[in-house]
């Protein structure tokens, strides 16, 4: 049987070349696509917040002990581990407190994702690992990846059958154009894959809600209105196959992201998002 983990869309044990792939950012689109209304830019941020926090549940749950009581324990996938980091971070593992640190290093360090990284991520294991009801809790120090600060708690817990929920809080990322702060509460269930070792054939439903305020100062909230899919086979791990996201400004407006434009559930990175009737395609990704 799968050991249960509790990854986050994650992209640790794909092959090599889709590891290699840099995210795309949906600015760089188009040269001629018009600036971002407030509406478009929130899902824009959203969808930036979305790529980091499954990054960092990556690195966690491939740098995790394979033994939490034993001192210095090794990482449990230390091969998945290298392919997401390289030679990047320092590890280190305290079995007294179940405290782990993926030390980055104070300057960046440029993993074999193409994504620069410095500081640390700090990871808590609370209660017997890969249990239901366990959690892991972490916490970001001085963290930067591609020179944008980002902060907040996100704490994931076991559901059983490999399904698990996340709670992120006090989420922010500062980048030269604003900062985007954000909550969110998101619930993870697994609907295929469980009977077998490969992440392949990993299938996840995810349901949820986000709130916060963009770039741009303007706050809202995204309520996924239709369940995404997440997929892992090749080709489909950048982002989900299918689902929409119904965004809701303070300024009341409105937008729909939607993550299978073709209704084809192709796994591509694009997507559409529809304001005042009017549907264009972007690109999802994690361009900072």
């Amino acid at each position: 049987m799968k050991r249960p983990t509790f990854r986050l869309l994650s992209m640790a044990a794909l092959a090599g070349s889709t590891l290699l792939l840099p995210a795309c950012d949906k600015a760089s689109d188009s040269q001629t696509s018009p600036a971002p209304t407030a509406t478009e830019l929130s899902a824009q941020d959203q969808s930036l917040a979305e790529d980091e926090t499954a990054a960092l549940a990556d690195l966690t749950d491939a740098a995790a002990p394979t033994e939490a009581a034993t001192p210095n324990s090794p990482a449990a996938e230390a091969d998945d581990l290298a392919r997401l980091a390289g030679r990047c971070l320092t590890r280190t593992y305290d079995a007294a407190t179940r405290t782990l640190t993926l030390d980055f290093g104070p300057t960046n360090c440029v993993g074999p994702n193409g994504v620069a990284r410095r500081g640390k991520i700090v990871t808590v294991f609370n209660g017997p690992l890969r249990e239901a009801g366990a959690t892991k809790t972490i916490t970001l120090v001085d963290y930067y990846r591609n020179d944008n600060q980002h902060t907040g708690t996100r704490t994931i817990t076991g559901l059983g059958g490999g399904s698990w929920s996340l709670v992120v809080q006090n989420a922010s990322i500062s980048t030269p154009t604003g900062t985007h702060s954000w909550t969110a509460s998101r619930t993870y269930t697994r609907t295929a894959g469980q009977g077998t070792r490969t992440l392949t054939d990993d299938e996840y439903t995810v349901t949820g809600q986000t709130s916060g305020t963009n770039r741009k100062g303007v706050g809202y909230t995204a309520t996924i209105a239709q369940p995404l899919l997440k997929k892992f086979q090749p080709g489909c791990a950048r982002t989900f196959v299918a689902g929409t996201v119904a965004i809701v400004t303070d300024k009341d407006k409105q937008a729909l992201l939607n993550y299978d434009p073709s209704g084809t559930q192709a796994c591509d990175n694009l997507a559409s998002i529809t304001v005042n009737g009017a549907t264009r395609t972007i690109r999802v990704g994690g361009g900072m």
